[in-house]
């Protein structure tokens, strides 16, 4: 891969983004599953302020190894270890651009390479692995010779898969971790000059706008408000959406602009914390109820300046309000609520939970030891340390909003960016 001048030329292709069977309309996303917990948008270490809260939308985007089983056949139909199953021969057809969105998040290197189609877009490869390229950010300011040796790895395997599948187009974009380290900007130069990856780092801003787009059509419209989170390594993004507004604005809406979200965003925030940071500080692995109800309330304190200012919880204490997560930690909850004897997709993405039996699941957790975490099929030994971390963040998120209802995505940030890309290219802007 180093040694190939074709390699490098073609991941080097960065201004675009390739999409999978999913319909545009009504699962915009088609979203791998969270194979690595409570990180799914990748941030690093703490560095936004708790007040960096915003009440317009944010602007808008400028153009473990989970490696499939069978990644050196592409015309397999067997489904690889994110859940997907490939089409046979889909990624042949010479006419159709192919699309790719990487996410190199502070626990996750996540990649989805797809096609789009009449509604949607058909994922023709995929790719996730735990590479913790955070790790320790929070406590030393930057990223590790280890961090970034695993990393490299994953990139490669990335930038081979999009040479493999003749990628036309793509957005390949690193989060907070390289944000907020010092030898972030240096490490971003490395891989393009040793892989041929062009990596954009996302603005706060655009990284939760993204977070809404790649999991817009699975919003409750009856709901008045809904409020959309990524708990991510680094960072939470928690964004609030006025639902009844987009409702009524959806009437008169073209095909583009109903497939944009953003335009009901009322509020939205940047936690400086995520279950990677929050886990090197209070611990992940032995954790007591004190030191969860230690974690919750530190996350309380981040999310009080941003309710204080919007009063979210008087505003929705009457309407119709639900929760959207598109995060690992909402995934692995919904796994073991399910009962499921290993990971699956179809069965997560888009179930509902009441926030009764996500308590359950977070406090049965906590009488658990680090072993018997390790030993749940929907957590495993790459996610035990981090997952009571996650559920530190959404129960401190659930006490400061009381409601009802968890709607769970398994997508983010990739499904987004190819819903952008393919839109931006006209295959959805028929009204």
């Amino acid at each position: 891969m180093k040694g190939s001048r074709r390699n490098r030329q073609a991941a080097g292709r960065t201004n675009s983004l390739q999409s999978g069977d999913v319909d545009a309309s009504k699962n915009a996303s088609g979203a791998v599953p969270t194979d690595d917990a409570d990180t799914s948008s990748g941030k690093g270490g703490g560095v936004a302020p708790a007040g960096n809260s915003h009440g317009s939308k944010p602007r808008e985007a400028n153009a473990s190894d989970s490696n499939a089983p069978n990644s050196n056949a592409p015309n397999s139909n067997a489904p690889n270890s994110n859940g997907w199953r490939r089409r046979r021969g889909a990624n042949k057809s010479p006419d159709q651009p192919v699309y790719a969105a990487l996410d190199l998040g502070t626990n996750n290197c996540r990649l989805l390479i797809a096609r789009p189609t009449r509604r949607g877009f058909q994922v023709i490869d995929a790719f996730s692995r735990i590479i913790r390229l955070g790790e320790g950010v929070s406590v030393a300011g930057y990223l590790s010779d280890d961090a970034i040796d695993r990393t490299m790895d994953a990139l490669r395997v990335c930038a081979s898969k999009m040479v493999r599948n003749n990628v036309t187009r793509s957005q390949l974009v690193a989060t907070e971790a390289c944000r907020a380290a010092s030898n972030g900007t240096a490490f971003i130069e490395r891989v393009r000059r040793d892989i041929g990856m062009d990596l954009k780092v996302l603005s706060q801003e655009i990284e939760a706008q993204l977070a809404v787009s790649g999991c817009a059509t699975l919003i409750d419209e009856g709901c008045d408000h809904a409020l959309v989170f990524d708990i991510g390594g680094g960072s939470s993004e928690l964004i609030w959406l006025d639902v009844a507004k987009r409702r009524r604005d959806q009437a008169m809406a073209s095909c583009n602009e109903r497939l944009d979200p953003t335009g009901c965003i009322e509020a939205w925030t940047s936690l400086p914390i995520g279950v990677v940071s929050l886990a090197e500080k209070f611990g992940g692995k032995h954790v007591q109820p004190q030191d969860f109800e230690d974690m919750v309330n530190w996350v309380a304190g981040l999310i009080k300046p941003f309710e204080d200012k919007y009063k979210f919880r008087e505003r929705i204490s009457e309407g119709r309000v639900h929760f959207l997560g598109t995060s690992g930690t909402v995934t692995t909850v919904a796994g073991i609520q399910l009962r499921l004897p290993k990971y699956d997709r179809r069965r997560v993405d888009g179930c509902w939970l009441n926030c009764t039996e996500v308590r359950k699941v977070t406090y049965d957790l906590l009488e658990q030891t680090y072993e018997q975490r390790v030993a749940q099929p929907c957590i495993g030994r790459d996610r035990a340390d981090l997952v009571l971390a996650g559920c530190a963040i959404l129960e401190a998120m659930m006490r400061t909003w009381p409601t009802k209802r968890l709607r769970v995505a398994d997508r983010g940030l990739r499904e987004g960016m190819l819903t952008n890309m393919m839109a931006e290219d006209g295959f959805y802007s028929k009204a």
